[in-house]
């Protein structure tokens, strides 16, 4: 899968279109993604490979067409990224990593490939919940996102994702995890990358999701929490990342996910919202851009169309905010 951007570009051409999603326009421009092997960018993006697989794969499920890429070509795709230790790369030969290993496991339980993994992975699923619980740090809870040791509850939160996917969330210290996830809570109701680090959107879903796989919700102050991702809001009706930033179609999931799960959507303002979205289509090509006018990716084309299925945009299979 490619993370090429282009060549489309979102944004309704002219006037007086009506705004619809596009369906078969981004299916065709996904399964495009892999045919761009002449394009020097193609290659440029190999690191972020198999995350790329996984969101095109995640858009076409929740666009109702989970068959539009090949299953067992996927599936040899994945398998040749893992290493001897458990973990994935984002390509053959690529280190392995937190990140890659979690898109691996969910590209794996998307297509009902986990006993692959078992039957053909490098020592089965428990060798991949190994590699996760290894980087688990003992003392604080927290996790790294491989063995250099750089740590973000975007590790923390992958990690009981897979786990949880595998079936294995018994081979980490979860109340320790959970206390890690309260420590970067901040006054404003919102949660940082570490303890004491800025509010910021993407932050809060990994420590909201987590708490939410891990039973343990009612420890956020939804209240608070709500009021502050509402305010992520923009005239245009799309969402930012944090306070004084442009919005961003990503925000879609990562703010809208975070209100569902607490269930507080309807404090944002949820047709603008679907307006915003359906705006950074290419309606031509096919693709989601960041905001109208700018180049369509795979990445945005995930998160816009995951957004409006939070939404219940009509035709959409629901997707899990967690």
């Amino acid at each position: 899968m490619s993370l090429v951007s282009g060549p489309g570009v979102g944004g309704v051409r002219g006037g007086g279109e009506e705004l619809v999603l596009h369906v078969e326009k981004h299916v065709k421009y996904i399964q495009s993604l892999d045919k761009r092997k002449d394009e020097l960018e193609y290659w440029l993006t190999e690191h972020l490979r198999l995350n790329g697989v996984y969101w095109g794969l995640t858009a076409l499920h929740l666009l109702g067409h989970p068959d539009a890429l090949p299953r067992a070509e996927t599936i040899e795709f994945v398998l040749s990224c893992q290493h001897d230790s458990g973990g994935f790369g984002a390509a053959p030969g690529h280190d392995a990593h937190m990140l890659y290993t979690v898109s691996a496991v969910q590209i794996l339980a998307t297509v009902d490939a986990l006993d692959d993994l078992e039957q053909r992975g490098n020592g089965g699923k428990r060798m991949v919940g190994m590699y996760i619980a290894n980087l688990q740090d003992k003392e604080t809870g927290t996790f790294a996102g491989d063995e250099w040791g750089e740590t973000d509850t975007r590790f923390l939160y992958g990690a009981l994702n897979a786990l949880s996917l595998l079936h294995l969330t018994e081979l980490v210290d979860v109340p320790k995890a959970i206390r890690y996830v309260l420590s970067c809570a901040n006054l404003d109701g919102g949660y940082g990358s570490s303890p004491g680090a800025e509010t910021h959107a993407g932050q809060i879903f990994t420590c909201v999701a987590t708490l939410t796989i891990t039973g343990q919700l009612h420890l956020v102050d939804k209240e608070r929490l709500g009021g502050w991702l509402s305010e992520r809001q923009l005239k245009n009706g799309g969402l930012n990342g944090r306070p004084e930033k442009v919005e961003d179609v990503c925000y879609s999931w990562w703010a809208v996910s975070s209100l569902a799960m607490i269930g507080k959507t309807d404090w944002i303002d949820r047709d603008k919202l679907t307006e915003f979205i359906l705006k950074c289509q290419d309606p031509e090509s096919g693709g989601l851009a960041d905001r109208p006018g700018d180049m369509v990716d795979v990445f945005h084309t995930c998160f816009g169309i995951a957004g409006l299925s939070l939404l219940k945009y009509p035709g959409l299979e629901e997707v899990d905010p967690a």
